[in-house]
């Protein structure tokens, strides 16, 4: 067991968005359900808590009603989940489905239709945002906050070019 478990809070949408994330990961899995019993405080039968893992990182989802923070929405930003990609197509495959019914923003940040943000970058962006070339670094740099969706050939090209 993880010592440091994300707990994602959702009004009522726990099972489904968990079912959502983990048909988009690798080795990932819904591992257990509890359910809402007669003494509420959610309808009978409904998901209270969902356990699952993302690529092998455990993470638990609560149905937990309007969120504590403002009384009516789910504390958007309180959380962000930064995903490394090992290819192109991996970060294309969940930049848009992440952005579904969502949002797609600046530098590799998506917001899902639930609300929470994602951070979906290549692996390998730190070699060319924090390179060892000062100039290459600027200008991967300002490639990539012209950029919503991250592209590591265009940034790998801003980083060379000379």
């Amino acid at each position: 067991m993880q010592k440091i478990v994300p707990f994602l809070w959702f009004e009522n949408e726990a099972e489904e968005a968990a079912e959502f994330y983990v048909s988009l990961f690798k080795n990932s899995k819904i591992e257990n359900v509890s359910r809402y019993g007669e003494a509420g405080p959610g309808k009978p039968g409904s998901a209270m808590v969902v356990e699952f893992e993302l690529a092998g990182q455990e993470f638990m989802a609560l149905n937990g009603g309007p969120s504590p923070r403002t009384g009516d929405e789910i504390p958007q930003g309180a959380i962000a989940l930064f995903v490394n990609c090992e290819t192109q197509s991996e970060l294309d495959v969940l930049w848009d489905r992440l952005s579904e019914g969502g949002g797609k923003q600046q530098c590799g940040w998506v917001r899902d239709k639930y609300g929470f943000a994602w951070n979906i970058v290549p692996v390998g962006l730190s070699d060319y945002i924090g390179g060892d070339d000062p100039e290459g670094a600027q200008r991967a740099m300002k490639a990539m906050l012209a950029m919503e969706k991250l592209d590591i050939n265009e940034l790998r090209r801003a980083y060379e070019m000379r």
